[in-house]
């Protein structure tokens, strides 16, 4: 069974809302600085930018590599694609989908945590988050090389028995959340905020305060990160400064797409030993072998021993 990716109709939908975002804040006393020309312009080269790369990705994941590991675990045994732990493949029933959805949204919370946490990734990730402007412009701010290691942490997904398709439009549905989460003209939801990732969280986790940073990793859900530590609520009594504490100072979209990786290797290149190279490249963002850089987690664990 075929299907389309919802994100082929949410593309044009996404322009459509940053210029009705872009003309409401304009006119806004207080939000007449929600957007800057140059910084709109970069983020919305490298959405386009990721728009292109897209349908090569799309190939990749969705026709080789996960339907390559859904006919490895899913073989066909007398005409039934069964797993080979002996149940039958999963078909397209309302709660497989929501099945799907659920294990997609808890792939992405160790996909998006793991960006943050491993710097390599982070060299990626850091373009979506380099604009001091939170916006739904910044929403399509995304790096190109993020989508080509994306589908190794959904693998596990049709090997147990998902439709490959399935996945894949979960994946875009889930894009469409996290897109119009990158707004500040959401105020807190209730509720609503027991169970899903809201505006005001996703706002925290675009912060550079340093009680917000690395915080709300979630896509739809909140679960994923109360259960693993990584939730911070909103404290609307805290100024919020967005981006990050080292900017690429740039609006051209290369620069922005690779400063990172270049800071990586002026990094390896301050220690002969292997060991500090390697860690440079896949500690976490800050690591250092003389400590003349820290870590959240070592910076955090020095302020909470005072």
């Amino acid at each position: 069974m075929n299907f389309t990716n919802p994100l082929v109709y949410g593309v044009p939908c996404f322009l459509g809302f940053i210029l009705l975002e872009l003309t409401y804040s304009k006119h806004n006393k207080e939000k007449k600085d929600l957007y800057n020309w140059k910084d709109l312009v970069a983020s919305l080269t490298m959405g386009i930018g990721s728009t292109i790369i897209a349908p090569l990705t799309k190939t990749i994941a969705a026709i080789v590599l996960f339907n390559y590991v859904y006919d490895v675990f899913n073989p066909e045994i007398d005409g039934i694609r069964t797993n080979i732990m002996g149940w039958k493949s999963f078909g397209y029933a309302w709660y497989i989908w929501l099945a799907c959805q659920l294990l997609g949204d808890f792939s992405y919370y160790w996909f998006h945590r793991q960006n943050h946490n491993v710097r390599f990734l982070w060299a990626a990730h850091i373009v979506h988050h380099s604009s001091n402007k939170f916006n739904l412009g910044t929403a399509v701010r995304n790096g190109w090389f993020t989508i080509f290691y994306k589908p190794f942490f959904y693998m596990w997904i049709p090997a147990l028995g998902f439709p490959p398709e399935m996945l894949v439009v979960c994946l875009g549905i889930e894009a469409l959340w996290q897109f119009q989460l990158h707004s500040v003209y959401v105020p807190k939801l209730g509720i609503i905020e027991k169970v899903f990732n809201t505006h005001t969280m996703h706002q925290v986790h675009h912060a550079q305060n340093f009680e917000y940073m690395d915080k709300n990793h979630g896509g739809f859900l909140n679960i994923f990160d109360k259960m693993f530590g990584t939730w911070k609520e909103l404290d609307e009594s805290i100024d919020i400064k967005y981006g990050v504490t080292k900017e690429p100072n740039s609006y051209n979209p290369l620069v922005i797409l690779t400063h990172e990786y270049k800071d990586i290797w002026n990094d390896m290149k301050k220690s002969k030993n292997w060991y500090h190279k390697f860690m440079y490249a896949f500690a976490a963002p800050g690591w250092s072998h003389d400590g003349s850089t820290l870590t959240i987690k070592q910076q955090k664990k020095i302020l909470n021993n005072k």
